[in-house]
C-alpha cells in the first residue's frame, strides 16, 4: 500500500511531470539528505548522505523508472549502541502504466491515469532505502569502524555477568535442574 506524498510540500521535489516529454530515456538526480527523512515518521533512516539517480524511459503506455540510489545511512549498532556509517548501493526498478481501469494494486506495477501529469518519486525512494537497512546492525559489520564500542561492550558483559551469577545462586532454580 503506497502513501500519498503529494500532500508534503517539500516532496514535490520529487514529482517527474512526464506530460511534457517526448518518447525515450530521460535522466533525474536527486540528493538525499536528513531533511528528506525528517518528512517520514516512523523512518527507520534519520541521517543519510545519498545520491539518487532516476532514469526513466517513456513509453506510449507505460514509463519504465530505474533507481540507483548510493552513500551512506547513518544507523545505531544493535550490539554496543554506537553511531555508524552504512554504505548502500541499491538498484531497483518501477513500472508505471497508463490505465483509465484500476489494474490490481501490485507492488511492481503501479496505475496512472489521464489526470495524472507527474509521477512522484519520494514514496518509492523512502520505501528502497529503509528496506535496504539491515535487520540486525552492527558496526563491526561495516569495515570502516574498527568494531564495537569496548567499552559499552565491556560494561555490558560485566552486567550480563551478574545476572549469571545471580541465577546460579537463586535457590528457586534448583527444583527445575532436577526436571528432565
Amino acid at each position: 500500500m503506497r502513501a500519498n506524498y503529494r500532500s508534503l510540500k517539500s516532496l514535490r521535489t520529487y514529482s517527474i511531470p512526464f506530460t511534457g516529454l517526448k518518447l525515450g530515456r530521460h535522466e533525474f538526480d536527486y540528493e538525499i539528505g536528513n531533511a528528506f527523512f525528517d518528512e517520514f515518521e516512523y523512518s527507520l533512516v534519520k541521517k543519510a548522505d545519498l545520491q539518487c539517480h532516476i532514469e526513466m524511459e517513456k513509453q506510449e503506455t507505460m514509463l519504465i523508472l530505474d533507481f540507483t540510489i548510493k552513500g551512506n545511512i547513518s544507523l545505531t549498532c544493535d550490539k554496543c549502541l554506537a553511531e555508524f556509517q552504512q554504505p548502500v548501493d541499491i538498484h531497483e526498478q518501477q513500472i508505471a502504466k497508463f490505465s483509465e481501469e484500476p489494474v490490481d494494486q501490485d507492488e511492481e506495477v503501479m496505475t496512472l491515469t489521464k489526470n495524472d501529469h507527474d509521477i512522484n518519486v519520494a514514496g518509492l525512494i523512502y520505501e528502497y532505502v529503509n528496506v535496504a537497512v539491515p535487520f540486525i546492525s552492527v558496526c563491526g559489520d561495516v569495515g570502516k569502524t574498527p568494531w564495537c564500542d569496548k567499552d559499552m561492550l565491556d560494561r555490558l558483559n560485566a552486567l550480563s555477568a551478574d545476572n549469571d551469577q545471580h541465577d546460579k545462586d537463586d535457590p528457586r532454580w534448583d527444583a527445575l535442574k532436577n526436571i528432565k
